[in-house]
């Protein structure tokens, strides 16, 4: 069985099937006896791969990927949406089991492999290499987008070296042009007076100045603003400033980019919580609402918050585990990044509606009444906002939250970037790290214009939408199948425990092997069951945008399906049915290391005997493996 598979154990992976390791073109090939005879086996070509410089930096990498915008606007607001504090505990049990098991899951098959997301599927299971370039165009999308909120981030931070921050007046032209009624953000006490026109003076430079939005497209997308334009462009020269060199000159950044949040975000919340009326605002925060625990909205709330904070099934984290050392202890790591993320998001949760209970107080209105937005609205509306009332040195703040923003946002890019540039890399290796960063940024770069058009945030709602959430979560489902049910959780398993030479204990074993892959399916079947109309704020997207963006995630799917076709034709001469199970083998699976590889075939050689040995039945061995047993 270890060597070669037959035709019903093509579709009985889940245990201890490992096949023969297949000469690939280019590979240095020699031949070993076994019991059947001579075996070709391949011993790939040693690369000097790029490690990190120290295992803290992997461990601040990973913080200040997972530690981003999704902590800072999206978590309190999806908190508050969801039932306050009652929200944390569908949020916590979605954390246990599907956030970190996947986490986990992402670095152990980064660093056993020491290869990109593309490059370790192509290595597992060449049929399902698409996936690898799925999570790729998943990402590289939301990178695109991601950097433009980068350069509305640096257009706010530019603007708030001033002593009058510009958003915190009105302008007497927005008035005349569009007939409504503006409140100056500044005004302590005031409120929208009941007026259906009135509108803050924080949204309206948002929209009108900044943005200079549209409000529908059906005309097309007009012309990019230079202002954001020279934003986004200096937004991409930092990224790929910071990953001009790959982990070597990443690595060292990242103490900064982790950290440096913290500072200010401690800052922050000593002064949010001394405001008048930020009592208020946190009790709001953490008040529970059960009722909203029985519904299936929450659940779903809590699944898409904790993928869009973890960054887990996008291929970031197989990535930067792929540089890790092979001995590297990545089960702590899994479990210090996850822990802290989720703590971070409580601690931004405390921060920001201390500071809205503050804004409440100076308006007279509940705090549910300040809320008008999430998203980016949150982020460059409902906060300036807040900050255009502190009575002293408003313009301080300003400058500390909108840096923070930027590393934070800057931290989880460069991660999105590297991606791309450990495909890239890894599949030319005589590629320069240099070249790459930089010419991978310059397309970003001009992909990202259009996102600097009046219609922009159009096209960021349809591209996050279909690209940064369907693909992506499409993608996590493939892989968490691909690896725990096709290649099989006690294969899986016996690599970890090679590896890091410990047992994998039994949470692990039941998350992957059950719990997760089931409530992916379920939230997935929830997802489409519930499936509306896109929109971007009262606007509906146009359908020809619709139709594009379904278009987007067929051909994701449809390159999928290629690559299994196209590897399975390769594997024509062996008829039918030999060639489909010979395609789905993990036939080029195993250590970077040739090394390594000899001894982990004795390895699975050897638990492959001692489970013969037991004499089990198929279902009596699967079930106590995953006990422990």
């Amino acid at each position: 069985m270890f060597f070669r598979c037959s035709w019903v154990d093509c579709f009985i992976t889940i245990g201890f099937d490992n096949p023969v390791f297949e000469p690939e073109k280019g590979d240095h090939t020699k031949t070993v006896q076994n019991g059947n005879g001579p075996v070709a086996i391949t011993i790939e070509k040693e690369e000097n791969r790029a490690q990190w410089g120290h295992s803290m930096e992997f461990l601040m990498s990973c913080i200040a990927m997972s530690v981003g915008l999704g902590n800072i606007w999206r978590f309190p607001f999806i908190a508050y949406q969801n039932g306050g504090g009652a929200f944390l505990i569908p949020y916590i049990i979605v954390l246990i089991v599907i956030g970190r098991p996947m986490y986990y899951m992402d670095m152990g098959l980064g660093q056993f492999s020491s290869k990109g997301n593309v490059k370790m599927f192509a290595s597992l299971f060449p049929a399902f290499k698409g996936v690898g370039y799925s999570q790729l165009v998943g990402c590289g999308s939301v990178a695109t987008y991601y950097c433009a909120i980068m350069g509305i981030t640096l257009f706010y931070l530019f603007n708030s070296f001033t002593s009058n921050l510009p958003w915190s007046e009105c302008n007497k032209e927005w008035e005349i042009k569009e007939n409504i009624t503006c409140i100056a953000s500044s005004e302590k006490g005031g409120s929208m007076n009941g007026s259906l026109n009135a509108l803050s003076s924080s949204e309206l430079w948002f929209t009108r100045e900044v943005l200079k939005e549209k409000t529908q497209i059906d005309d097309g997308l007009g012309t990019p603003d230079w202002k954001l334009t020279l934003c986004l462009l200096l937004a991409w020269i930092i990224t790929a400033f910071v990953s001009i060199r790959g982990v070597k000159s990443s690595g060292k950044v990242s103490y900064f980019l982790a950290l440096f949040p913290y500072v200010i975000m401690f800052a922050l919340l000593v002064r949010a919580v001394t405001l008048e009326g930020s009592a208020e605002g946190i009790l709001y925060f953490i008040r529970p609402d059960w009722d909203k625990l029985l519904t299936a909205e929450v659940w779903y709330a809590a699944v898409t918050q904790c993928f869009f904070s973890l960054n887990v099934g996008g291929g970031a984290i197989i990535m930067y585990s792929s540089y890790n050392n092979f001995e590297h202890n990545i089960n702590r790591d899994a479990i210090v990044v996850t822990s802290i993320d989720t703590l971070t998001s409580l601690l931004a949760g405390f921060t920001i509606f201390g500071i809205l209970g503050n804004l409440a107080y100076e308006l007279g209105v509940p705090v549910k009444d300040v809320i008008k937005s999430g998203g980016s609205g949150l982020a460059f509306i409902s906060y300036p906002e807040a900050i255009a009332k502190f009575q002293q040195v408003p313009w301080l703040f300003s400058i500390l939250f909108f840096l923070m923003l930027l590393v934070l946002g800057i931290g989880s890019l460069v991660a999105v970037h590297g991606i791309a540039i450990t495909a890239i890399t890894d599949t030319f290796p005589s590629a320069k790290s240099w070249q790459v960063s930089t010419g991978t940024a310059l397309v970003g770069f001009l992909i990202g214009l259009v996102y600097c058009t009046p219609g922009g945030q159009f096209i960021l709602t349809l591209v996050d939408h279909y690209a940064g959430t369907i693909i992506i979560f499409l993608s996590a489902v493939i892989e968490v199948y691909v690896v725990m049910w096709w290649y099989g959780v006690e294969n899986f398993c016996n690599d970890m425990e090679f590896m890091l030479k410990q047992k994998v204990g039994v949470y692990w074993r039941i998350t992957w092997g059950v719990i997760t892959p089931i409530s992916l399916v379920v939230i997935f079947i929830y997802f489409l069951s519930t499936l509306t109309r896109l929109t971007y704020g009262h606007y509906e997207i146009p359908e020809i945008a619709l139709v594009c963006g379904w278009l987007i995630v067929v051909a994701n799917l449809t390159q999928i399906l290629y690559f299994i076709i196209r590897t399975i034709y390769k594997h024509r001469q062996a008829g039918f049915p030999q060639m489909i199970c010979d395609a789905f083998h993990a036939s080029k699976w195993g250590p970077h290391s040739s090394k390594r590889m000899e001894e982990w075939k004795k390895f699975k050689k050897q638990r492959d005997e001692e489970v013969r040995a037991l004499e089990r039945s198929w279902l009596k061995h699967k079930l106590l493996f995953l006990i422990g047993r």
